[in-house]
């Protein structure tokens, strides 16, 4: 097998982290670099110590855009623009932004949700990975938004795990802040709305109902719970039988006939969805890693689908049920 020259740029955070951990076991990759600023003459290991012993390689601050097949993202929100505008690739070299700097697709990237886009992303040289709670969302509710079931407000609630927030400390994501502690975030008002009404017009060009989001910080590292729920005219029976067969061809999107819990899916490129009918509403519940199905696991299945490889590859990891 022909190996994909990558390069990673801003790997020292978590999403770089885990995108590290799946790509120096992928059968198909080739690291050429790691690219990071604040660590550079660092080994990988000393900064991702989980790593020990599966990667030698040492971070740079040097940008190599020659040579390179494919090149992941992980900058801060905001800074891929301005870096892609100075450091210039070749036009065949697949860019994977996992920022939110390019998830209007007026931007000229694909949306890299493969449930909807996989088309697309096959032939792709551009693609904009989803947000952590875009995507759990949105698998949630995109089967239910093609039927065009939701005609009224939306409500959704969903919390998420403290490294969703980054690796830099913050107030409000340091252990005693968390630890045995619940709170509210941009209630309503969260950015991953923009591109969640994106995809569900791309699916149902008559959406337009109202979506109430409720993102909880969670007391808990990783992972991602969505609830979401709206008045639903049909059976239950009627429901599952729809989400199955929407997500039939799906690699990693799961409907599961039994209650599920979130540590299904951590430490999985896994998205659990569960719904049930209770008082006139279609409930559904899904549950992703929000570094892996949300962030850096999402963005090698889009690598594997823009390079014609298998989807899984990489990518069969199996949960921490316990």
């Amino acid at each position: 097998m022909t190996k994909i020259k990558t390069a990673i740029i801003g790997a020292a955070g978590y999403t770089g982290g885990e995108l590290l951990r799946l790509l120096v076991h992928h059968p198909a990759c080739e690291l050429i670099y790691v690219h990071s600023n604040s660590q550079k003459g660092k080994k990988v290991s000393e900064v991702h110590p989980d790593l020990i012993g599966d990667c030698d390689l040492i971070f740079t601050d040097q940008v190599q855009t020659e040579g390179i097949d494919a090149v992941f993202m992980g900058l801060p929100h905001g800074q891929t623009k301005g870096f892609l505008e100075q450091n210039v690739f070749s036009p065949d070299t697949v860019i994977i932004d996992l920022s939110t700097d390019f998830r209007d697709e007026s931007n000229g990237f694909t949306y890299g949700l493969p449930e909807v886009n996989a088309e697309k992303i096959k032939t792709a040289k551009k693609i904009a990975n989803p947000g952590c709670f875009a995507t759990g969302i949105q698998l949630a509710l995109l089967p239910a938004i093609a039927k065009s079931w939701v005609k009224d407000t939306i409500q959704i609630s969903g919390i998420t795990g403290s490294t969703g927030a980054g690796k830099k400390l913050g107030e409000t994501s340091h252990f005693s802040y968390r630890s045995s502690n619940t709170s509210v975030y941009k209630l309503f008002t969260h950015q991953h709305l923009k591109e969640i009404s994106q995809t569900f017009k791309q699916v149902n060009s008559s959406f337009s109902s109202e979506i109430l989001f409720v993102p909880y910080r969670g007391n808990f590292p990783r992972g991602i719970w969505i609830t979401a729920y709206f008045p639903f005219e049909g059976t239950e029976e009627e429901a599952i039988a729809a989400y199955k067969e929407f997500y039939r061809d799906a690699a990693f999107t799961h409907v599961s006939d039994i209650d599920i819990d979130m540590k299904q899916a951590v430490n999985t490129n896994k998205c659990i969805v569960h719904v049930q009918k209770e008082a006139g509403q279609l409930v559904i519940y899904s549950a992703i890693d929000n570094l892996l199905k949300g962030a850096s696991g999402q963005a090698v299945q889009n690598y594997n689908l823009a390079f014609g490889l298998e989807e899984r590859m990489g990518l069969n990891l199996k949960s921490i049920g316990f």
